[in-house]
């Protein structure tokens, strides 16, 4: 029973406006974004110092190639309120994601960012046919990450029904979406396929759902994945994309044209570069993504480098928004893996087998996806001397390995100790990964 395609608008105003009015107030925005950095990030302001670029030299969006970029290692650098542009008294949430070291990157929410991202989420639903008769079913994660409580508030925002499930208890999940006539669905791509082969093995005919349409994110998935999880569920299955560190969930998404994901341009400006010549590249060139945010206070990013890798449009779409939209995302440009919605990056697992007795300084990430659902393991090496002598102390390596990767990545992973010499060596740089869900 899929949505009627009827391309409903959360807000008009906005998502219609034309282009010269858009790029007009977004540079307002960004010079207001760009003088809070200034005034109050001084990590920020040293770098405009260094670059020789005053907030005054921002006149429009075309002056945002002067300024310097943001990365991921400053929010672990800066941990935890080094970014904050407001005094901690206007936070009142923060919201976050794996590091690379084991400690999360955090984000902090002014009750202004927080109104943001609901609309932000309220428009991608919208978009998704939502609206106030419907019944939307939460199946993120709720808590730090941003997954549960963003689509929650975008839910509540559109004036529907919020089923707050969380992630898991697949029976329960299923019988609460089948008893309660879920409309909505708001999961990761995977977890929604998994549903979706559940049902279909507890052998309830779909037609007994009321399920017309769904917002899946926080993992990459592809074309093919998509029209596995309509035709499982009946549904139109639209993507959603967000970043704790830029807003969440609902920075762009899906309308039912399912043609790229709109970009929420009065809240954000999305830019495609070149990522060795850090040059920005033309609309339809692929290359990696690049946000500024221009209406945050708590924590504003600029020139925020995602490292995904995609393509941006500025193709007129038949639902009548005119911001630019963006694709896939097709890759990466630094190691980091995305497995059931969780930032996993090698080094976590480096820091984890570092110093710990009876394993080689090498090892290898196979990701498989396996029943819709991905899964990871990490192959360790093993010393000659425990792999010789101490045979019985093996299984208790394993158990303490598996452990400490869940305490420091959050995700659980099988653990396959090998033999000394097993894991290929390189002369280059070292091949810690390989990924076999053909995203």
């Amino acid at each position: 029973m899929k949505a009627q395609k009827t391309h409903n608008i959360y807000n008009p105003k906005m998502e219609c406006m034309s282009r010269e009015e858009r790029r007009k107030l977004q540079g307002e925005r960004l010079r207001a974004t760009v003088q809070l950095e200034y005034d109050n990030v001084p990590l920020y302001r040293a770098r405009m110092d260094a670059k020789g670029v005053k907030p005054e030299d921002i006149k429009s969006i075309d002056d945002l190639k002067l300024l310097p970029f943001t990365e991921k290692t400053d929010l672990r650098d800066e941990f935890p309120f080094g970014l904050f542009a407001s005094p901690k008294k206007d936070i009142i949430r923060i919201q976050g994601s794996s590091g690379t070291t084991g400690k999360p990157i955090v984000a902090g929410y002014t009750q202004n960012d927080i109104d943001v991202w609901t609309e932000m989420v309220a428009r991608a639903m919208t978009a998704a046919g939502g609206g106030p008769d419907d019944i939307v079913q939460i199946a993120y994660g709720y808590g730090l990450f941003t997954g549960g409580l963003g689509a929650h508030q975008g839910a509540q925002q559109i004036g529907a029904m919020v089923v707050p499930m969380s992630s898991g208890n697949t029976q329960r999940q299923i019988m609460m979406m089948h008893d309660l006539g879920a409309t909505m669905l708001c999961c990761t791509p995977s977890y929604a396929t998994y549903l979706g082969e559940s049902i279909r093995e507890m052998g309830i005919p779909i037609s007994e759902f009321k399920l017309k349409s769904g917002c899946f994110g926080a993992e990459p998935w592809t074309e093919g994945m998509r029209q596995r999880l309509e035709e499982l569920l009946d549904i139109d299955a639209c993507d959603i994309y967000g970043l704790t560190e830029i807003g969440g969930p609902g920075v762009a998404f899906e309308c039912l044209e399912k043609d790229g994901m709109h970009v929420n341009e009065d809240h954000v400006i999305a830019e495609i570069i070149d990522p060795v010549t850090e040059e920005q590249l033309p609309y339809g060139t692929p290359g990696e993504l690049v946000f500024t945010t221009i209406t945050k206070t708590g924590m504003p990013m600029i020139r925020y480098r995602t490292h995904d890798i995609c393509t941006l449009s500025d193709k007129p779409c038949a639902c009548g928004r005119t911001t630019i939209k963006m694709s896939r995302i097709t890759g990466r440009t630094d190691d980091m893996l995305v497995i059931r919605g969780v930032n996993v990056f090698p080094s976590q697992i480096e820091s984890v087998l570092v110093g710990m007795e009876g394993v080689a300084p090498h090892y290898m990430l196979v990701v498989d996806r396996i029943n819709s659902t991905d899964k990871l393991e990490v192959q360790v090496e093993l010393t000659e001397e425990m792999f010789t002598d101490k045979v019985g102390e093996i299984e208790g390596l394993r158990n303490q390995i598996a452990d400490k990767i869940k305490s420091v990545v959050g995700i659980s992973a099988k653990i396959q100790l090998v033999p000394p010499r097993t894991i290929p060596r390189s002369e280059g740089k070292a091949k810690r990964i390989i990924d076999n869900r053909k995203l």
